[in-house]
């Protein structure tokens, strides 16, 4: 089970609408959203892995203190949500190094796993991981293995992989459910948006062949009455606004379908395989 730590106002959906030099006059939500998903995870028992923006992480200290105090992993989103492809290697490089400086005086705790902001390692990114690999992240959460206008690496592959030989470095992708040969995204909007036995196809598919199922969703989807979002194109405006009252009770029926944890752990599970 993984959270993508960001406010309403970061997502990718909204980049061009919203630039970040804006970002401190909108209204702050994360923290009471996020603390909403720490209260369903603390009533169904479930641990689980934060990737946190450093923008966030040092903006609200004490939200990271209480993830981590209540057993939860606090893991690094990047500082501001740059996808990696717009990146080259010494910005990546020093984009992690600002991130985790937040993250870990924030949390007391090392940082060792990633997800880049919008699944943005691909095949345009094939240095990415060798720099997570050199920076000393034990795993990456960084690849949908689908085809999407926004992001993905359809030809990757759907379960943990290494992708480097001289590493032990795991790329843990998100899941996705196989039908017909046709690879669909389950997390996030699209786990809003779509019946949620697709999700448990996912789940059912990965355990299967033996892994995890890897389940992302944002904090600002359990939060119907965040402010909407001027000037944002239509097609964003649906993904991000519909059925945001609906998400609250989907997570808490998926969560006890399934047994959830940290990506650490399933992390240190597939390198002892």
């Amino acid at each position: 089970m993984s959270v993508d730590v960001e406010e309403y106002f970061q997502v990718g959906a909204f980049e061009r609408t919203i630039p970040k030099s804006t970002w401190d006059q909108f209204d702050s939500r994360v923290a009471t959203n996020t603390g909403m998903v720490l209260d369903l995870f603390a009533e169904s028992g479930v641990r689980a892995t934060f990737f946190t923006l450093g923008w966030v992480a040092h903006r609200h200290p004490a939200l990271i203190r209480r993830i981590v105090a209540e057993g939860h992993e606090i893991a690094s989103h990047g500082w501001d949500h740059q996808r990696v492809f717009t990146m080259n290697h010494n910005h990546f490089r020093a984009d992690l190094a600002k991130a985790r400086e937040a993250l870990e005086n924030a949390a007391g705790v090392a940082v060792t796993g990633y997800r880049a902001p919008s699944f943005s390692i691909d095949a345009r990114t094939p240095w990415a991981h060798q720099v997570l690999a050199e920076e000393g992240y034990a795993y990456s959460s960084s690849v949908a293995p689908i085809a999407h206008d926004h992001y993905g690496w359809r030809d990757s592959p759907r379960f943990p992989w290494r992708p480097l030989a001289d590493s032990d470095l795991i790329e843990l992708p998100v899941s996705v459910a196989e039908l017909a040969g046709r690879r669909m995204a389950v997390g996030g909007g699209f786990f809003r948006l779509l019946p949620a036995a697709l999700t448990d196809v996912a789940v059912r598919q990965s355990n299967s062949a033996g892994h995890g199922g890897m389940f992302y969703f944002h904090p600002w989807e359990v939060d119907p009455g965040q402010p909407r979002v001027a000037g944002a194109p239509l097609r964003s405006k649906v993904r991000h606004y519909s059925r945001l009252s609906a998400m609250a009770g989907k997570l808490r029926k998926l969560i006890a379908r399934h047994h959830w944890g940290r990506v650490d752990a399933v992390a240190a599970m597939e390198r002892r395989w």
